[in-house]
């Protein structure tokens, strides 16, 4: 049974690998390419990559909780193939793309069906037993994302020397591959007796938002993670713009900062997180790492160097041992049946920060360069993501205060933290 479950945690890594692999190598391009099609300048362009950005969320808000209850319905398996191929198709319209217009159409395609994330989570608590497993094993998820962005980026920089549309067409060939990869060997995680009916009204967004809602634990938990997210679009939204702008990057560079943000992702969520997190609980790896996010959002908010930037990559992503924590509080609070249902309310709360992230970091970037602004500031929105970063370490720490002196509604807390804190002596 033990070597069932890391096959298909191998399995889920492969997949989650070469998805965030496609995606990764289009990031370098996307400013450049913008710009292009539009005919204006990069500041000028943040905007309508924000908007790209949106849209994306718009259409994975509305139809991730969807995808969750199906995968609780139908199983893990095929819900994430048919994601898979989706993602390839958007990647060849965004390659033929002749207009701006196009990019919003493959964007909604992608956004429809992105919902691999969503269904690999689930998939990693299906077959996780407990707290300190579910916690190293969503860690998994970000040494994927962290490797996918050390190779991604670095080849789409690569790429970017034979035109624009060339890393888009290795990002297409990627998700297929991956898709006939994931159909021949990508076994299924969810028992059939762990099933559930299809239920509407708990596949809509709205209703998979008010699951959230059902236990006080999980709804505070749930608007501290909302902020996580939000503010990190500071980073994941703007990084190519900003880096472009500030210091006259190109995508090769931008392509290689990614790899480096790839490198020391994995090395903390894959590697960091599975020694840290057992030794000093959940709890405490939540607040230092959202205390590291902050410092990283305000360093690279006055940086005026290149290397600057690399070097504050270092504070930023090491606060990345937060998330498989969290998350892992957040699952502990819910039965297998409803893992799907959660991950997929999570996943709109992301989209939601998608959704409105870009158009805030994106739009402030671009107003604060312009010649209409008070005072010309590009890094502001680092600012504004570090506000969003403190905020939620206050829910955090009101939860958790609860929850400690109140037993019946922290239980879970206190199960996690007998299971993952060492004995201090």
């Amino acid at each position: 049974m033990q070597s069932n479950k890391k096959g298909a945690l191998a399995f889920i890594f492969v997949t989650l690998l070469i998805d965030v692999m496609g995606f990764g190598l289009i990031i370098p391009v996307m400013a450049d390419l913008i710009a292009e099609l539009k005919g204006i300048p990069l500041n000028e362009a943040s905007t309508y990559g924000g908007l790209l950005l949106s849209v994306f969320a718009i259409m994975q808000f509305i139809c991730a909780p969807m995808v969750g209850n199906l995968s609780d319905r139908y199983g893990r398996r095929p819900i994430l193939l048919i994601s898979l191929l989706g993602f390839g198709i958007d990647y060849i319209i965004l390659a033929m793309a002749p207009t701006y217009g196009w990019l919003f159409a493959g964007r909604i395609i992608a956004g429809i069906t992105g919902a691999s994330f969503t269904t690999a989570s689930a998939y990693i608590a299906d077959v996780s037993t407990d707290e300190t497993s579910r916690a190293k094993n969503f860690g998994m998820i970000g040494a994927a994302f962290g490797l996918g962005f050390v190779l991604g980026p670095a080849l789409g920089g690569l790429l970017a020397k034979f035109g624009l549309r060339a890393p888009f067409y290795a990002a297409a060939v990627l998700c297929l591959i991956n898709c006939l990869y994931g159909y021949f060997l990508l076994p299924e995680s969810l028992a059939k007796e762990n099933r559930r009916p299809f239920d509407w009204k708990r596949a809509n967004p709205f209703g998979s938002l008010k699951f959230l809602t059902r236990h006080p634990e999980i709804a505070g938990l749930s608007v501290a993670f909302f902020l996580i997210y939000l503010g990190s679009q500071a980073v994941q939204g703007n990084w190519n713009f900003f880096t472009q702008y500030r210091f006259g990057w190109h995508s090769d560079m931008v392509g290689w900062s990614l790899a480096l943000v790839g490198v020391l992702v994995g090395a903390v969520q894959g590697g960091l997180t599975r020694v840290i997190v057992p030794k000093i609980g959940n709890e405490r790896s939540i607040y230092v790492g959202l205390g590291l996010y902050t410092l990283g959002m305000v360093l690279f908010a006055f940086a005026n160097q290149s290397w600057m930037m690399f070097a504050f990559l270092v504070p930023y992503c090491l606060g990345g041992i937060c998330g498989p924590s969290l998350q892992s509080v957040i699952a502990g609070h819910v039965p297998a049946n409803q893992q799907g249902e959660l991950q997929g309310g999570l996943t709109s709360l992301m989209s939601l920060t998608t959704i409105f992230g870009p158009l805030i970091m994106n739009g402030t970037f671009a107003y604060f360069t312009s010649a209409n602004a008070p005072f010309h500031f590009p890094g502001i929105h680092f600012i504004i993501g570090a506000v969003f970063m403190g905020l939620s370490i206050v829910i955090i720490k009101r939860v958790f205060m609860r929850e400690k002196s109140n037993p019946s509604v922290g239980h879970v807390l206190e199960q996690t933290q007998a299971a993952t804190e060492m004995p201090l002596h």
